[in-house]
Parts: C-alpha cells; structure tokens; sequence
C-alpha cells in the first residue's frame, strides 16, 4: 500500500494525507442498477473479500448522534452500539440529519473527514485485517487502510456490534 502525499479529494482522503496515514485509494463505477448496497458492489468491482469492507451507519444513540463502522456482510446490532458508547438506546438516524452533520451524503458517508466529529464505534472484526476499506466521501470511491489507523483517526471505541 503506498503513501498518499497529494491531499487531493474528499475531505477523507485531505483527514488522511494530513496525518500522513498510508493509504490506498480504491474507485469504481457505481451502477445503480446492480442491485447491490453500496458496500456490497464495491467488494465485487474491486474483488475484494465483503467482510473487508465496512460501511459507515450514523445512529442517534440516547438522541446523540453516533457513527457505526460495520462489515457489508453484517448488520448493525443497535443494542451493542448503545451499549458500547454507555447509552441506552439507539436507532438509524434520518438521512438529512446524518447528512448534516457529516457533510457527505449517503452512501458516500466516510468515518474520517466529517463536518462535525461524531462518537464512532468499528467493529471488532476489523482487527482480524491488515487493511478494510471504507468510503472515501463519495459513492464509488472506497478508501484501504490498516484499522488501526481508522480507529485513530476516528477515536473510535471497538466493540462487537455487527451479527
């Protein structure tokens, strides 16, 4: 994986060439008439294992707004996501909200870069890769980096909260 040094793009790939992370950029066409999630298309086109790549849900977790980091293969446990911040209930946020406070739209919402930072968690599984892959702010662009530097970068708790 090379290291980016032109802080061109979204305001994720601008996060991650100011703190100098290495990083891949991954692009691929959408075609919205796949069928498929965002997440879910993105491990086909760029032939990449689906449980590698997250995709970012933003919740209201006791009304506060919260970033979930979970596998394309799973689904969000909304209980373990309050339970992991210390709150006692969560539910998806609305779009707009979400879109508000992260300055990107969905399905192009990235974890790194957001307009207001929000309380992230990723999930555990991330760890068990030596790179995931995320959206890079824009649908049909991914991003590819160690998670470690995601859950940095994002200040992130880890918790198992996708089944």
């Amino acid at each position: 994986m090379a290291k980016k040094t032109t802080p061109a793009g979204t305001p994720a790939l601008l996060a991650l060439a100011r703190a100098g992370v290495a990083h891949e950029v991954r692009a691929y066409e959408h075609d919205p008439r796949s069928g498929l999630s965002f997440g879910e298309e993105a491990a086909v086109v760029l032939k990449v294992e689906p449980a590698r790549v997250f995709k970012t849900l933003v919740t209201a977790v006791d009304g506060v707004l919260t970033v979930a980091v979970v596998p394309v293969t799973g689904r969000l446990d909304l209980k373990a996501l309050a339970t992991a911040v210390g709150g006692k209930r969560a539910v998806m946020a609305e779009p707009a909200a979400a879109e508000r406070a992260t300055g990107y739209v969905v399905g192009g919402i990235s974890p790194l870069g957001q307009r207001s930072r929000l309380a992230t968690v990723v999930d555990a599984s991330a760890a068990t890769y030596p790179t995931v892959l995320v959206s890079a702010g824009r649908r049909g662009l991914d991003v590819e980096l160690a998670p470690a530097d995601l859950i940095a970068l994002t200040g992130a708790v880890v918790a198992v909260v996708a089944r």
